[in-house]
Formats: C-alpha cells, structure tokens, sequence
C-alpha cells in the first residue's frame, strides 16, 4: 500500500515521504496513530502544498536563527546546577535546558538541534558551545556553576 508520512517514523521514513508498505502496516498501525495517510491522487496535491509552505517557513525560521545566531557571537550564559564538591553535576545538561536558558539570559530563540553537544554537560567550570546552522556558525561561553 503506498502512503505518505505526515511526521519522521524511525526506520520508515521522513514527513511528507510517500513510502510503499504493508497493508497490514499501514491499515494497524500507521494510519490509526496518525503517523500516514493513503496515497491517492487528491491526497498527494495536497502533500504537495503543504510541503511547499513549510520548505518556505523553514527558510524564513533560517533566516531568523542566523540573525539569533549572529547576536549569540561571543556571548557568556551563566547556569547554576546541583553538583558534588569535586564538580561533577547530578544530572547532565542537555541541548533542550540550554536552549531556555538561552533565550532567558539573551532574548534568542535557537532550536535544541543546531546546538553541537557530544553528550550532556556533567562539570561545572567554562565551557565553549557551538551553535551551527547551514553554513554560519557562532560560539559561545557557558559557565556551569554549582548551586
């Protein structure tokens, strides 16, 4: 049965991707959760359309976050976490806490994605993070301090 994804399904597919199945596949667990819908003609025009308006709300959201990403450029933002005496914090800061602390201390909304991290954060002290976005990249200093 041919579908189209309506969001990313891990190992199938991403949004907006027309993707051949199993009926079974399809009629149990795909179109039920909301995940696809059946390919037919009027159904593909109006895939169409909508990945038109989001490939255009996407590169205005770029333009957007070069511009945020343009002001974060050497930027300092300051986190107080729980942390043991040698400096090593109890639970690791991820991409998504960064994320809001940024846009409180700077007023820049940035998504978690474009943030370059390795592994969450799990020591106090100076740490540089890259943000990078197509071809822009900016870095900037995070100071993890403990509470």
């Amino acid at each position: 049965m041919k579908i189209i994804l309506l969001k990313d399904v891990s190992k199938l597919g991403r949004k907006y991707e027309t993707k051949t199945v199993s009926d079974g596949h399809a009629i149990n667990l795909l179109i039920p959760q909301g995940l696809a819908i059946a390919a037919t003609a009027d159904a593909v025009k109006r895939i169409e359309n909508l990945k038109a308006s989001a490939e255009g709300e996407r590169k205005v959201q770029e333009e957007l976050l070069v511009k945020n990403i343009e002001g974060l450029k050497d930027a300092t933002v300051t986190i107080a976490c729980k942390a043991n005496e040698k400096g090593h914090l109890f639970a690791g800061l991820h991409k998504e806490a960064l994320v809001v602390e940024i846009e409180k201390q700077t007023r820049l909304q940035i998504e978690p994605s474009f943030i370059q991290l390795e592994h969450p954060l799990k020591t106090t002290g100076e740490h540089m993070i890259e943000v990078k976005t197509g071809n822009k990249t900016a870095r900037f200093k995070l100071v993890i301090e403990a509470k």
